[in-house]
């Protein structure tokens, strides 16, 4: 890590200490050390230094997002959506809301980024939220759900349709009109803040608007959700980091017909698998952070590569270290047990595997076609 990643991790490290399990069983993060990393600039590593922020690269804050990752993947699920709600503004904004935003976003404030509906999942086509003009403002009316940091947000970012295409608005969490209610008892990620919004007539500036336009769906939602899948996959790294050590400890200490783990050739067959699928995600994500850093054309599909193997090594990688612990493991409080949840979330959120696999195959067809295409008489 860079020497700014460095210093953040530390700052993390010293702020969690052994309280990660104890907030994954309350489902609460304390707000104080939420707006402390805020202002800090660990939530948005990347935004520049001209408004606040450190400047990260990819690689570096994706190694940063990874070491948040092993230690509680509810903080890096909020670091995961402060950063989304930061690309958003610099993607689809002006220098004016640059400057407007960004420096709240490194100062303290907490956001969330608003995609899913209850029609809209995997098919954001689908999406109902209407942000319609009314003079010098928008009235932004519709319902998100499963809304990660939500709970703690000031500010949301919020898509839906404007201008016969799509773009995103940033509206205050306690405007009139606006209603956040918890997710109760979610499966993983169980301190994110996960809530559903409802948005009712909300009325906001104009200038609130990202960009002032609408863009076709895809480029309006792609900026975020390819930040979004980055982030996700270097955090899954980190769960995977988690479990192997947590697995490595215990096999070497723990014996077994007079032997410690460890030595028994099936226990170090699960200990390989795991260590192969840490280096596994890791090589995909170094890949895609690579891709982001030198501009690559296909860094877009290298996010969503590197999100489907990290998230799936992840879950299945927990289930090992699951096996490997055993009992020691099968109850809330250790953190194999909340890797386990919150890994086979990550299969689900920012894309699931399923439309992962589509956009690969996607990606795989075209330069076929355009191959056949070529060499047809």
């Amino acid at each position: 890590m860079t020497d700014a990643a460095t210093s953040h991790a530390e700052l993390v490290s010293g702020l969690i200490g052994d309280r990660a399990d104890a907030w994954d069983v309350a489902g609460e993060l304390p707000r104080d050390l939420l707006v402390k990393l805020g202002a800090s600039g660990v939530l948005c590593a990347q935004v520049g230094p001209e408004h606040g922020g450190t400047g990260l690269d990819s690689r570096a804050g994706g190694e940063l997002t990874a070491w948040v990752g092993a230690r509680c993947s509810s903080l890096r699920s909020v670091m995961t959506s402060q950063g989304m709600a930061a690309w958003t503004v610099r993607r689809l904004g002006g220098a004016e809301q640059w400057g407007a935003f960004l420096p709240r976003l490194t100062s303290g404030d907490l956001a969330a980024v608003g995609f899913s509906e209850p029609g809209a999942g995997s098919d954001l086509s689908a999406m109902e939220t209407e942000i319609a003009d009314d003079g010098t403002e928008v009235i932004v009316t519709g319902r998100k759900v499963w809304i990660t940091a939500a709970h703690y947000a000031d500010l949301l970012v919020v898509f839906g349709k404007y201008r016969g295409g799509a773009t995103a608005v940033v509206v205050p969490a306690r405007a009139p009109g606006v209603r956040i209610t918890r997710v109760a008892n979610p499966l993983g990620c169980r301190a994110a803040g996960h809530a559903d919004i409802t948005l009712d007539a909300v009325r906001v500036p104009a200038d609130h608007v990202l960009g002032g336009t609408g863009l076709p769906l895809p480029l309006a939602t792609t900026a975020a959700l390819t930040y979004g899948r980055m982030s996700v996959a270097w955090g899954c790294v980190g769960i995977l980091r988690a479990c192997l050590d947590a697995a490595a400890a215990h096999t070497a200490t723990r014996e077994q017909s007079g032997r410690v783990l460890a030595e028994h050739q099936l226990v170090a067959r699960h200990l390989t698998e795991l260590y192969v699928a840490e280096r596994h995600a890791t090589r995909a994500c170094e890949h895609a952070s690579a891709s982001w850093d030198t501009g690559s054309p296909d860094m877009a599909v290298d996010a969503v590569h590197a999100k489907y193997v990290a998230s799936r090594e992840a879950a299945e990688g927990a289930a090992r270290a699951v096996q490997l612990l055993a009992s020691a493991a099968a109850s809330d409080g250790h953190v194999v047990a909340r890797a386990y949840r919150d890994a086979k979330l990550m299969e689900v959120i920012e894309g699931t595997s399923e439309i992962c696999q589509l956009i690969l195959a996607q990606h795989i067809r075209k330069p076929a076609q355009h191959t056949r295409r070529k060499v047809q008489p």
